[in-house]
Protein backbone atom coordinates (compact mmCIF):
# COMPACT_ATOMS: atom_id res chain seq x y z
CA UNK A 1 0.00 0.00 0.00
CA UNK A 2 1.31 3.45 -0.86
CA UNK A 3 2.11 6.02 1.81
CA UNK A 4 -0.46 8.50 0.46
CA UNK A 5 -3.22 5.92 0.68
CA UNK A 6 -2.24 5.00 4.23
CA UNK A 7 -2.27 8.68 5.21
CA UNK A 8 -5.77 9.15 3.77
CA UNK A 9 -7.08 6.03 5.52
CA UNK A 10 -5.48 7.01 8.82
CA UNK A 11 -7.01 10.49 8.68
CA UNK A 12 -10.41 9.00 7.88
CA UNK A 13 -10.02 6.49 10.73
CA UNK A 14 -9.16 9.26 13.20
CA UNK A 15 -11.97 11.52 11.95
CA UNK A 16 -14.46 8.94 13.24
CA UNK A 17 -12.85 8.89 16.71
CA UNK A 18 -15.69 10.12 18.93
CA UNK A 19 -14.08 9.62 22.33
CA UNK A 20 -10.34 9.70 21.61
CA UNK A 21 -9.72 5.97 22.02
CA UNK A 22 -8.47 5.47 18.44
CA UNK A 23 -6.00 8.31 18.83
CA UNK A 24 -4.84 6.93 22.18
CA UNK A 25 -4.38 3.44 20.73
CA UNK A 26 -2.31 4.73 17.83
CA UNK A 27 -0.22 6.87 20.18
CA UNK A 28 0.42 3.82 22.33
CA UNK A 29 1.60 1.77 19.35
CA UNK A 30 3.75 4.63 18.05
CA UNK A 31 6.41 3.99 20.69
CA UNK A 32 7.53 0.78 18.96
CA UNK A 33 6.79 -1.56 21.86
CA UNK A 34 5.06 -4.89 21.27
CA UNK A 35 1.71 -5.46 22.97
CA UNK A 36 -0.92 -8.16 23.20
CA UNK A 37 -4.53 -7.07 22.83
CA UNK A 38 -4.99 -7.77 26.54
CA UNK A 39 -2.13 -5.40 27.42
CA UNK A 40 -3.58 -2.73 25.11
CA UNK A 41 -7.01 -3.24 26.68
CA UNK A 42 -5.62 -2.78 30.20
CA UNK A 43 -3.71 0.38 29.24
CA UNK A 44 -6.76 1.94 27.59
CA UNK A 45 -8.98 1.01 30.56
CA UNK A 46 -6.45 2.67 32.88
CA UNK A 47 -7.04 5.88 30.90
CA UNK A 48 -10.77 5.64 31.69
CA UNK A 49 -12.02 4.46 28.30
CA UNK A 50 -15.19 2.36 28.47
CA UNK A 51 -14.17 -0.66 26.39
CA UNK A 52 -14.29 -4.42 26.26
CA UNK A 53 -11.57 -6.77 25.08
CA UNK A 54 -13.44 -7.68 21.90
CA UNK A 55 -13.67 -4.01 20.91
CA UNK A 56 -9.94 -3.57 21.41
CA UNK A 57 -9.24 -6.69 19.34
CA UNK A 58 -11.45 -5.31 16.58
CA UNK A 59 -9.65 -1.94 16.60
CA UNK A 60 -6.22 -3.58 16.47
CA UNK A 61 -7.35 -5.92 13.69
CA UNK A 62 -8.73 -3.04 11.66
CA UNK A 63 -5.56 -0.98 12.05
CA UNK A 64 -3.52 -3.99 11.01
CA UNK A 65 -5.66 -5.08 8.06
CA UNK A 66 -7.09 -1.85 6.66
CA UNK A 67 -4.33 0.63 7.46
CA UNK A 68 -1.44 -1.79 7.15
CA UNK A 69 0.73 -0.01 9.70
CA UNK A 70 1.03 -2.84 12.23
CA UNK A 71 3.03 -6.03 12.30
CA UNK A 72 2.08 -9.13 14.24
CA UNK A 73 4.57 -11.25 16.12
CA UNK A 74 2.86 -14.64 16.25
CA UNK A 75 3.07 -16.76 19.36
CA UNK A 76 0.99 -18.13 22.19
CA UNK A 77 -0.39 -14.61 22.36
CA UNK A 78 0.03 -12.41 19.31
CA UNK A 79 1.94 -9.20 19.91
CA UNK A 80 1.30 -6.13 17.77
CA UNK A 81 3.65 -3.26 16.98
CA UNK A 82 3.89 -0.42 14.51
CA UNK A 83 6.01 -0.92 11.42
CA UNK A 84 9.12 1.24 11.64
CA UNK A 85 8.63 2.68 8.15
CA UNK A 86 5.27 4.25 9.09
CA UNK A 87 6.13 5.84 12.44
CA UNK A 88 7.08 9.21 10.92
CA UNK A 89 3.92 9.35 8.84
CA UNK A 90 1.71 8.36 11.77
CA UNK A 91 3.37 10.92 14.04
CA UNK A 92 2.82 13.64 11.42
CA UNK A 93 -0.86 12.74 11.02
CA UNK A 94 -1.36 12.70 14.80
CA UNK A 95 0.26 16.14 15.10
CA UNK A 96 -2.10 17.46 12.41
CA UNK A 97 -5.02 15.80 14.18
CA UNK A 98 -4.05 17.38 17.50
CA UNK A 99 -3.53 20.84 16.01
CA UNK A 100 -6.67 21.18 13.91
CA UNK A 101 -8.91 18.18 14.61
CA UNK A 102 -8.99 16.46 11.24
Amino acid sequence: MKTGEIEIRLKKYLSRDRNGVRRELIKLLLNGEKYTTDEIFRMLISKNFDLNIRGVSAMVGLISARLGILKVEMGEKNRYYMKEEYRGLVKKVLEEYDSKDI
